[in-house]
């Protein structure tokens, strides 16, 4: 080939030709190598060969057309979707071996729930992380589950745990409208993400939700996840599941809801803190047509339904749980460790509130409240009332449960006023005093204090009946000397006052602090009979299966007062009601017995008064202990007892207090015969004079509630760190004493 191309090789020729300069230098066309070599800077292919050039030009132009890129569209798609099958392949399977074995997956427990039932058997409250129980979906209202599929998952009974055509939707929606929409996420997805997951958003939490959302498609039937879903999703306000929303947002159970709050319930799952009916109704309701709208479409409702459902009142709710059971409520749950311990299981709480009672002392506190504690500046009130064996029917810690949590029946300590008289004269009777004993009505010293009677008046000798009926202030520091403080003290821990008390002689004005609860449970011992009453509100703990882990009764309890001291004292503190400071207490056809108090500048006013039924103490006051105007424990307090005790005994047949059925307790037959002190003096002075009768000063002077103005109260109480200097042993009335009124 070499000898080929050397033998073709055409030397360059300097012959003139055309007219052409000799001195030119030029190579003709034919002169070069066909095929071989460079082409000249100039050159052209002859043109023979540009047609075929050209040809193959337009034979490969269909290739590249309309059908053409469409084929390389499908082709490259296809590969793309290879790669990221295999790209999403390794995400599962990298982010799935970081989860544990599957075979290790179970549902977590719910945390236990906490059932609070009243007498009747009716909810009172529901405790615990959820703050409701759990429902089954034939147990709770249809509305419910279908307002939620309505709007949250539409597939749900279709899809397999993912839904590919509600994600592209969504994806779809958020793109059209610029903004994130709609999620792409199943009601399964997110029962997943609720029981296993954080809240975090990142790649492996999405992956393992999708693996935990098979998982329990695989696991349970579509039911059994729309209930657990209902049963655990949060809606707002620590309200988790729908009975603890239904209860909070529409006080009744999901058993109950109607169309348009299964809508509102449906709406909270998009914002439920931002949609909360408590923080803001009008967006909550604005939702709740939204879901109303797509239960339309979905065929779940009709439009006679929707208008209903339009048409009824928005939901008003208060930023927190309302209603006075609520305080008993917190009172459970504060007793239930010390009685069980941890808490592990459901639980079912009878209690001894009954319902209707506690309505109606909500009511009323509330009314009074409403009507008269503006202008007498009283802002807060309580109540409590029991039974004869200490069981609590009724509790309200305050006006308003919504706005304060705090208990002011169970936790607030307070100074009792009067109230705690009773107590001292008890001390008396048990020293061998008696109701009918004479004592005289004057200035008193004990060490620095000079108790004086509240409208600054006294009025000789007068019984004790009459002394206490009227809450003469004189006398209970005498009978508090007379006996010791001591022995007053003794008393009031028999009944069931644990607070600490002070031993001085201004503790008969109850000058120690103690709380309404204590204090109302004290007093039960004069309605029982003389029996302790120790205050309870849990009756029965049990599981959800019925299993009992705690019962009490309270039907052996022990004698604290005997009855002829209970028999007296209860027609004492009968004549508080009938002629005294508790004027305001009386009920319509029944012997009611009480005593009033009021602490020092009107801080607290308390009435604490019982029937052969119910044993009740109500207070008034302010939280900042400022003063209120002149309220007296014979005002606002006895006014509340008494229109919640009639109210409480409606319809009931009227019995005596103990001890009075056969007559006044007062007289000479029902007291004991030999007494010491005053009656010693008195049997001297009758037998002198020949009569039996009592001094006519027998308290027909009444104290004044106010000075010159409302007649009828205790008045005012000392310092408790006065009177610290104690007398001891027991003071007689001399005959001096009683023939110069000193």
């Amino acid at each position: 080939m070499a000898a080929n191309r050397k033998s073709q090789r055409i030397e360059p020729s300097f012959q003139t030709s055309g007219g052409r300069d000799d001195d030119d230098l030029s190579v003709g066309a034919g002169d070069r190598v066909a095929g071989g070599g460079r082409k000249g800077r100039g050159g052209r292919p002859p043109k023979a060969e540009r047609p075929r050039r050209g040809s193959a030009a337009r034979h490969r132009a269909p290739s590249g057309g309309i059908f053409g890129l469409l084929r390389r569209l499908v082709y490259w798609c296809v590969v793309l979707g290879i790669w990221g099958a295999i790209g999403v392949g390794g995400l599962v399977l990298y982010y799935g071996a970081r989860m544990p074995s599957a075979t290790s997956w179970s549902i977590p427990d719910r945390p236990p729930n906490i059932k609070i039932i009243a007498v009747g058997g009716e909810t009172i409250a529901n405790r615990g992380l959820t703050g409701g129980e759990a429902l089954s979906l034939e147990n709770m209202s249809p509305y419910i589950p279908q307002a939620v599929i309505a709007i949250e998952d539409r597939r749900f009974y279709s899809h397999f745990g993912i839904d590919p055509l509600g994600l592209a939707r969504a994806m779809l929606t958020n793109v059209t409208t610029g903004r994130m929409v709609q999620g792409g996420s199943t009601l399964t997805q997110q029962l997943a993400k609720n029981m296993f997951l954080s809240p975090e958003r990142t790649l492996e939490r999405k992956v393992q939700e999708v693996l935990l959302a098979l998982w329990l498609e695989h696991k349970y039937s579509k039911d059994q996840i729309l209930a657990m879903y209902l049963n655990r999703v949060f809606f707002g306000s620590n309200s988790y599941g729908v009975e603890a929303a239904s209860r909070r947002y529409f006080n009744k159970s999901a058993r109950d809801v109607n169309l348009g709050e299964a809508a509102l319930l449906a709406g909270l799952l998009k914002a439920p803190s931002r949609l909360s009916p408590a923080r803001d109704p009008e967006a909550a309701e604005a939702r709740a047509q939204i879901v109303l709208g797509a239960m339309r479409e979905e065929g779940y409702v009709t439009d006679t339904e929707i208008k209903t459902a339009m048409s009824q009142t928005p939901a008003r709710t208060k930023s927190y749980w309302s209603g006075a059971q609520h305080y008993a409520a917190d009172m459970v749950m504060a007793q239930l460790p010390g009685m069980i311990g941890d808490i592990k299981e459901d639980l079912v709480i009878d209690t001894t509130i009954d319902l209707d009672l506690e309505k109606k002392a909500d009511e009323t506190l509330s009314t009074l409240l409403e009507k008269e504690g503006g202008k007498l500046n009283a802002s807060q009130a309580a109540l409590v009332s029991i039974d004869g064996t200490g069981a609590i029917r009724a509790l309200v810690g305050g006006r308003d449960y919504a706005e304060s949590q705090f208990d002011r029946a169970s936790k607030a300590r307070r100074q009792p006023g009067s109230a705690f008289k009773p107590f001292v004269y008890a001390a008396a009777l048990e020293a061998g005093r008696s109701p009918l004993s004479v004592r005289n009505d004057a200035p008193v010293k004990i060490g620095k204090w000079m108790p004086e009677n509240y409208d600054q008046k006294y009025r000789g000798e007068v019984t004790l009946a009459s002394a206490l009926a009227n809450s003469l202030k004189t006398i209970a520091a005498q009978l508090v000397m007379e006996v010791g403080p001591d022995e007053g003290i003794k008393l009031a821990r028999r009944l069931g006052i644990e607070s600490e008390l002070q031993s001085n002689a201004s503790i008969a004005l109850g000058t120690s602090e103690v709380t309404l609860v204590e204090l109302t449970a004290a007093y039960a011992p004069f309605m029982n009979g003389g029996y302790k009453a120790t205050p309870h509100i849990i009756r029965r703990i049990s599981t959800a299966d019925g299993k009992v882990l705690y019962e009490n009764t309270y039907d052996n309890p022990p004698r604290v007062l005997e009855p002829a001291i209970v028999s007296q004292m209860n027609g004492m503190m009968m004549r508080v009601i009938t002629e005294g400071t508790g004027k305001n207490a009386r009920i319509p056809g029944w012997q009611a017995a009480g005593k009033s108090g009021t602490t020092q500048s009107f801080r607290d006013a308390l009435f604490v008064g019982y029937t052969s039924n119910l044993t009740t103490g109500v207070w008034f006051g302010n939280d900042d202990g400022k003063s209120m105007k002149k309220v007296t424990g014979g005002g606002l307090p006895a006014k509340a007892w008494s229109q919640f005790m009639t109210a409480a005994h409606a319809g009931l047949s009227p019995s005596p207090l103990f001890g009075t059925a056969n007559g006044d307790a007062l007289q000479d037959g029902a007291r004991p015969a030999p007494q010491e002190g005053g009656d010693e003096l008195f049997d001297i002075i009758s037998r002198t004079l020949g009569t039996d009768e009592r001094p006519a000063g027998d308290g027909a002077a009444v104290a004044s509630d106010q000075t010159g103005a409302v007649p009828l109260d205790d008045g005012l109480i000392p310092p408790a760190e006065v009177g610290g200097e104690r007398q001891t042993g027991t003071r007689r009335t001399t005959l001096f004493d009683f023939l110069v009124g000193g």
